[in-house]
């Protein structure tokens, strides 16, 4: 049963702060979804927003500036794309290192941005892959090239396909798995649902898991990833997730609703596990 309207500031205000998606919750393609750039401000005046992508096609201020475009009021250090993420986790670990992408601009800027150097393939000590619109046979060779050469292979996201206005397109799981067919897997996976994108996002945002509502359209990634560290999670079926697919995996999530506004608005359906 649909949770009532007049609940709806009981519901929230029990959060501290939001991981929201982006591509699928805030917009589609370049079109932003009905009502969403409203919800996203009512939300901010709940608490601490932070959005976490698996998008490594942008930087932040990329994605912020994208965002901007299509009406909603983000600013970059609001914004946590699994390229940041990536970027970050090589410079912790390893230090500053030169590497190789696969992948758009906004994961070069990000590598960049931690310190890291850009470098051929076979001088790259690790090929940093991203959904990749321009993805050739040229560029598959390239990185088969630093493969062989003995650079690590870290993954931003492994996510299938990414939602789009006309529907879903190749994500940048497809680019990895066009390197694992050539018999190279990833040594690192850095966006949902693993750990660690949700540890930046939480770190950033300044909440911890218990206190923090993790909204998405995937089950396999946003939802799984944020129930595994201990979030409530809420799935908006604007994106690419439906009531089957969250049936088929076998994962609840503490909310469903139709659209972010519906999910701010108080039309909440409590799911049991």
């Amino acid at each position: 049963m649909a949770q009532r309207r007049g609940d709806t500031g009981h519901v929230l205000d029990r959060y501290r702060g939001f991981l929201l998606d982006i591509d699928g919750v805030l917009v589609r393609g370049k079109e932003p979804i009905p009502g969403a750039a409203e919800a996203l401000a009512a939300l901010k005046g709940r608490g601490r927003v932070v959005l976490l992508t698996n998008n490594a096609t942008r930087s932040r201020q990329g994605m912020a500036a994208r965002l901007a475009e299509a009406g909603f009021a983000v600013a970059a250090d609001e914004v946590v794309p699994s390229a940041y993420v990536a970027a970050r986790f090589l410079r912790q670990k390893h230090g500053p290192v030169r590497f190789w992408a696969l992948g758009e601009q906004g994961l070069v800027e990000e590598m960049a941005l931690a310190g890291h150097v850009p470098a051929s393939p076979t001088e790259a000590e690790w090929v940093v892959v991203g959904m990749d619109r321009g993805l050739t046979y040229d560029k598959l060779a390239q990185a088969l090239r630093a493969l062989r050469s003995g650079a690590r292979f870290l993954a931003t996201n492994r996510d299938p396909t990414y939602p789009t206005e006309d529907g879903p397109i190749p994500g940048a799981g497809a680019m990895v798995g066009a390197l694992v067919g050539m018999g190279f897997h990833p040594e690192l996976v850095m966006g949902k649902p693993f750990p660690e994108a949700y540890r930046v996002a939480l770190e950033v945002a300044r909440v911890r898991p218990e206190e923090t509502l993790m909204i998405g359209d995937r089950v396999e990634t946003d939802i799984r990833g944020a129930q595994e560290l201990g979030m409530d999670t809420a799935l908006v079926l604007s994106g690419i997730s439906t009531g089957e697919d969250m049936d088929r995996a076998g994962i609840r999530p503490t909310w469903i609703a139709r659209d972010l506004a519906s999910l701010v608005r108080g039309e909440l359906h409590p799911q049991q596990g």
